[in-house]
């Protein structure tokens, strides 16, 4: 998608980067390019409402969602495991 007029950051990378601004996962500097972009460009913009709100519904109908305490252990066994066996390897130089 692109509205045709000239903007600092591309229309298309604005919105391949929307769910990033909206997670807050985005470095500072990016996030206020997107957030400028946002203010000048209104085919944007209404593409962000859109996933915002698809991100709200979302968060309404599954947010109160937990994962089983047995998958939650088998997690947290599973990840010290890969932690210990990433801490055991030895590395050289090549």
């Amino acid at each position: 998608m692109s509205c045709g007029e000239p903007h600092e950051t591309d229309c298309r990378e604005v919105l391949t980067e929307v769910y990033l601004y909206l997670d807050l996962e985005c470095a500072d500097e990016r996030r206020n390019l997107i957030r400028d972009h946002l203010d000048e460009c209104s085919p944007c913009l209404r593409e962000y409402g859109i996933e915002q709100e698809v991100k709200a519904l979302v968060a309404r109908c599954c947010g109160n969602e937990t994962a089983p305490a047995e998958l939650r252990e088998r997690l947290r066994v599973r990840l010290a495991e890969l932690v210990f066996e990433t801490d055991s390897r030895e590395y050289l130089p090549d």
